[in-house]
């Protein structure tokens, strides 16, 4: 299986040999556009596109050789369908359509938000009958109950405004951290107070129970950084940044922690599968490790390396369809930005 990954700025390449009990990762390549939108301080749909253009024949082809592989052997081809933008996602359609048909393979068009909880399969097995999915990145911030990482999934929560990665990049750009602010403020959160500045947790007040039980809003949290940090700088007082990322990084992994081992115990979940760019934020694995070994909750979270966007999560999930004998998808199939995460394939 030959995965390909173009929903925002990577242009990912996988090659994983599918087997009936696991799937064996051969290669992944990845090619990133990230330095030329840091002075923009986030993504240019337009940039990337050009990107992925200019990086998918020599991506592909450094997976092929990387792996031993020869173009003639590949049986399949799968490709992020969506969610993500819609230029990136026509150019990694395109080459996953020609490649289909100049090679006389089935294409199988994936959701890039199922990838990144389908990656851990290339790690840790293929999942057991139900697992609990909390898929979080700059994008997204998804609690999915799944019985079936293709055709058993089931939504149960999703961010209401900012995704968990998004209020890091925009709270990283009020203390005047580079793009992408992720990093640096897991970074300066290692040496700070996370009690230091109670921020608030959205929606897990009791009124919020009925309705938004499993969903997730960090927008004011956000908000009430910003004023605090105005607060402090028109007292003319010092920011202590540790402790202001450390705090607000506290919040963002309390809330998402709490509400997924809820959700586990109320859908009778043992295991917990952990994707996405942001679950590489050190805060939040200590924290649901934690939780987890409390409530005796299994947890599985990929190697750093699978969480960012990569074309090992693609061909997995591709496996994964493969596997269960489903139909190829056709090779007029049209990208989908805002593909719901209940379909895994187009």
């Amino acid at each position: 299986m030959l995965g390909i990954e173009t929903s925002c700025d990577e242009t990912g390449v996988a090659l994983v040999r599918a087997h009936d009990d696991r799937s064996e990762l051969l290669v992944d390549a990845v090619a990133s556009s990230m330095d030329e939108h840091a002075r923009f301080g986030g993504i240019i749909p337009e940039i990337a596109s050009r990107a992925h253009l200019e990086a998918m024949v020599p991506t592909i082809e450094r997976a092929l050789s990387e792996a031993g592989v020869a173009l003639s052997d590949v049986d399949a081809v799968a490709v992020t369908a969506g969610p993500g933008l819609v230029g990136p996602l026509t150019l990694g359609a395109s080459a996953a359509k020609a490649l289909a048909l100049g090679l006389g393979v089935p294409l199988y068009g994936v959701n890039h938000v199922i990838g990144h909880a389908a990656v851990d399969e290339l790690v840790d097995g293929l999942f057991p009958d139900r697992v609990m999915a909390l898929v979080v990145s700059g994008g997204h911030s998804s609690l999915l109950l799944v019985d079936d990482v293709v055709t058993g999934v089931t939504e149960l929560g999703s961010t209401l405004d900012d995704a968990a990665g998004e209020a890091f990049d925009k709270v990283g750009r009020l203390l005047g951290l580079p793009y992408p602010g992720g990093p640096h403020i897991d970074r300066l959160a290692r040496a700070g107070d996370p009690t230091a500045i109670r921020f608030p947790r959205g929606l897990t007040a009791p009124k919020d129970q009925a309705a938004h039980a499993y969903d997730f809003s960090f927008s004011g949290l956000k908000t009430a950084v910003a004023r605090w940090v105005e607060a402090r700088q028109d007292a003319g007082q010092p920011l202590p940044l540790e402790d202001v990322a450390a705090s607000f990084a506290e919040a963002v992994a309390d809330v998402l922690t709490a509400k997924t081992i809820a959700a586990c115990r109320r859908h009778d979940v043992s295991t917990l599968v952990v994707g996405g760019g942001f679950s590489a934020n050190s805060q939040l694995r200590e924290m649901a490790a934690k939780r987890c070994a409390e409530a005796g909750i299994d947890l599985r979270i990929p190697p750093i390396r699978y969480c960012t966007d990569n074309g090992a999560m693609i061909a997995a999930l591709g496996a994964a369809v493969v596997r269960r004998g489903l139909p190829a998808s056709s090779l007029d199939l049209a990208v989908d930005s805002s593909m719901p995460l209940t379909q895994v394939l187009v």
